[in-house]
């Protein structure tokens, strides 16, 4: 016998968040599959939020820095990465979509329980939907795991750091202290 199980499409997906039904659970969808969001310890909420501000300062008017809330990707992926750095459409967030890949600079994950799946499963994600680069802080060791060029569904390129600074592919002229974001 052959168990198969339900995979999710982003329209099933987004009436089942309209109804209710996730209000008490903490989810995402990552390829058709609903998976349950791991709770953030003081570390992980600690950073994210000082980091938000951060780079919000560093990049001023020319993009948003969204803290915990989704992206829409088109393979049935609606992941709701800790920051996503994105173009400054405020108005279209709030009425029409989330962001799509073409309004997204760069995404962020800090992750302690979370990492495999962070470090497998969302880069291979966000690889596919053509994000420029993917941000992993691995609260673990403390670095900066950094994932660049994208090319048939991974990053050709993954950089760790733990000090110096790091430019974001969008805005070359900005620097970021990396242990700003680590440490």
């Amino acid at each position: 016998m052959t168990i198969s199980t339900l995979k999710w499409t982003l329209d099933l997906y987004h009436q089942a968040v309209a109804a209710g039904v996730f209000e008490k659970v903490r989810v995402e969808l990552l390829n058709g599959d609903l998976i349950e969001m791991s709770p953030e310890g003081v570390p992980h909420a600690g950073l994210s939020d000082s980091a938000s501000r951060y780079l919000q300062r560093l990049l001023g008017d020319r993009a948003i820095v969204r803290v915990g809330h989704p992206i829409t990707l088109a393979n049935n992926s609606e992941p709701e990465p800790d920051l996503a750095i994105v173009e400054p459409l405020e108005d279209l967030y709030k009425t029409e979509h989330h962001p799509y890949p073409e309004n997204i600079f760069w995404v962020i994950e800090f992750s302690n329980s979370s990492l495999q799946k962070d470090l497998e499963i969302k880069s291979r994600i966000y690889a596919e939907a053509n994000l420029a680069e993917y941000w992993v802080v691995n609260l673990k060791t403390r670095e900066l795991i950094v994932f660049r060029d994208s090319i048939d569904r991974q990053y050709r390129s993954q950089v760790s750091l733990t000090n110096g600074v790091m430019c974001p592919l969008s805005f070359p002229e900005i620097e970021i202290q990396v242990e700003r974001l680590i440490r």
